[in-house]
């Protein structure tokens, strides 16, 4: 880390990520010009920002987390991280990240192991703990499953009313066409905009959350932690 160097951007967005909280980057690190570390550190202990917080933001630039993100109509249905860890994690160290999955996602969920495999889930939410070749990978996943049903039901509720505005057209009335149709249409669109309405705060919300855990457990201690710990 000592050699690395930040260029404008990556030094606003450590800084940023020091003072509101971790957030990974997909963006390629730049060695040629900057700050290093050491600088970033002295900057952050003259603006009064803790200098663990900017050393952990400065190594979550180079964290690699893939993301697996699903859509519904171009809208956030799902949200998906995963990062490999490069490690095997004990079984101590698993049940402290079910307590802090807990505590993040205010849920208490179930555990599941099967062999080396390891999991919690809560609903559709779920956490993956995988064997790879140089370790372990920790994968989360979750679906906005309400929000799906009511976009899908509100899209059937359209095509039903649909089928009725074609037979009004073609002059198949049958009773209270026109009624239904309205009526079809208005309750399509009420679901409609009940799912729409949830999503994007939602995904928001949870690419920070698996953004934050996959920065906690895939990265090291910073080294000023460890120093300021030592020197107590």
């Amino acid at each position: 880390m000592s050699d690395r160097r930040y260029d404008d951007r990556e030094v606003a967005a450590i800084f940023r990520s020091a003072a509101e909280g971790p957030q990974t980057s997909e963006q390629q690190p730049s060695h040629d010009e900057g700050l290093t570390l050491a600088e970033l550190r002295a900057i952050g202990r003259e603006v009064g920002l803790d200098e663990a917080a900017v050393e952990r933001a400065a190594m979550t630039l180079d964290l690699r987390v893939a993301r697996s993100d699903r859509s519904l109509l171009g809208l956030p249905i799902g949200v998906g991280r995963s990062v490999d860890l490069g490690r095997r994690l004990t079984d101590e160290e698993w049940e402290r990240l079910v307590v802090r999955f807990r505590e993040v996602f205010q849920a208490r969920g179930y555990t599941r192991a099967e062999g080396s495999l390891r999991q919690w889930t809560n609903g559709n939410l779920q956490v993956l703990l995988e064997p790879t070749e140089t370790g372990q990978r920790i994968r989360f996943a979750t679906m906005h499953g309400a929000a799906r049903s009511s976009i899908m039901l509100g899209l059937a509720a359209w095509v039903v009313a649909g089928g009725i505005a074609l037979g009004m057209a073609g002059g198949m009335v049958v009773g209270n066409a026109v009624g239904g149709f309205t009526f079809l249409g208005g309750l399509g669109l009420g679901f409609i905009a009940n799912g729409v309405l949830r999503l994007p705060g939602w995904a928001r919300t949870r690419r920070r959350q698996m953004d934050a855990l996959a920065a906690e457990i895939a990265l090291p201690r910073p080294a000023a932690t460890a120093a300021t710990i030592a020197g107590r």
